[in-house]
């Protein structure tokens, strides 16, 4: 298992990579998810990919986040 600090270091590394995508899309993590996973299509064909990888990131972001929890608790 790895070691906290560098769990810590991932979501922080993710954090960014959310950041950055709500920038870009002007539209919260949480809230592009719920909508992409009930299967709401982009606004624009090239953003396809771009919500594929937000989509991806924040299932990490979520399961990383989520170890965290599991190892305080331990």
């Amino acid at each position: 298992m790895a070691a906290l600090g560098e769990i810590l270091a991932d979501i922080h590394a993710l954090e960014e990579d959310l950041l950055d995508f709500e920038r870009r899309f002007g539209l919260r993590s949480e809230t592009f998810y719920a909508a992409y996973t009930s299967g709401e299509e982009p606004e624009n064909d090239a953003w396809v990919l771009d919500f594929s990888e937000w989509a991806s990131v924040y299932r990490t972001w979520l399961q990383t986040s989520s170890t965290i929890g599991f190892l305080r608790l331990a």
